[in-house]
């Protein structure tokens, strides 16, 4: 379909129509500089088709003719804010779905079933899924908290916090609306249990399960200031590998501070190697990544 952009609003007729020139070295470490700075990601020169197609798009979106017109407009004025928040969604939502990795999710309800029943009657699990994008991952972890709830027969006390970086994403994941695919692969029964048609094609998470599960706008350099605290798992998977090591260790360093003593932090495998974090015990495990934060 023809871009509908007035060519003459970008100074360089019929250019919506052309394919964008290569973008240079300078323009793509500039490009690096701006996202490691304000998100902390690393972009590798591998993944410079990526950044060029994603940007190029955005651009023919706004009538933008170069790259560096519109890195301008990103870094200046209060409207490069609202467009940097478009552009940042564009290049940090990750592809997803329910019950990604079966191998954590199990980890995690080993952990709540083999707890003493008494920490849940005093007070509410709490669960913090970081990096949640769309929501599959904090929705997938409400299902089996209530799974576990019910196994140990216990009231369904618990709670369940996704953040995200991406305002879009998380406005997505508040309404609980789903295509198929997202579920493939996951139990019948499950699926019977938790999920309800939808509109246009689309499949609901019953309120039973989406009542349990809050959202909440946040950068992961900004984790001193998260008001999250006395957490018992914290889900953290597929977002440390855009991260220099050095940063990745401060993440974690960061979260740990939020697990309650005997809380559980759940990586992805091979997401922090060769580093052992201080006051967390490695959860003996060959194919989920996790560490339980020791008692003071």
């Amino acid at each position: 379909m023809a871009d509908r952009q007035d060519p003459s609003s970008t100074g360089q007729p019929g250019w919506s129509l052309q394919r964008l020139p290569a973008m240079d070295e300078a323009q793509f470490s500039q490009w690096q500089a701006l996202l490691e700075h304000r998100t902390g990601m690393t972009l590798t020169h591998e993944r410079k088709s990526f950044l060029e197609a994603n940007l190029s798009i955005r651009m023919r979106e706004i009538g933008c003719g170069s790259y560096q017109t519109y890195y301008e407009k990103v870094v200046e004025g209060s409207e490069g804010i609202v467009e940097w928040a478009t552009l940042v969604d564009r290049l940090t939502v990750q592809e997803t779905r329910f019950f990604r990795d079966p191998e954590a999710f199990r980890l995690v309800s080993d952990y709540i079933l083999t707890r003493p029943r008494e920490h849940f009657r005093k007070r509410p699990l709490e669960v913090w899924s970081v990096g949640c994008s769309t929501g599959e991952e904090p929705y997938t972890l409400a299902m089996v908290l209530n799974e576990c709830m019910t196994q140990l027969d216990l009231p369904a006390l618990f709670g369940v916090t996704g953040s995200d970086i991406s305002k879009p994403a998380l406005l997505k994941a508040q309404r609980g609306l789903f295509s198929a695919r997202k579920l493939m692969g996951m139990d019948e029964a499950l699926k019977e249990k938790y999920f309800r048609p939808g509109e246009r094609n689309t499949v609901e998470i019953v309120p039973e399960i989406r009542d349990r599960v809050c959202f909440a706008r946040l950068n992961v350099l900004d984790l001193k200031r998260a008001p999250m605290h006395g957490m018992n798992i914290i889900f953290c998977q597929n977002l440390l590998i855009y991260f220099r090591r050095w940063r990745r260790r401060e993440i974690v360093r960061r979260l740990a501070e939020r697990l309650a003593p005997g809380g559980m932090l759940v990586l992805g495998q091979g997401e922090l190697t060769d580093w052992q974090p201080p006051g967390l015990q490695r959860v003996p495990s060959e194919n989920a990544l996790a560490w339980i934060k020791t008692p003071v």
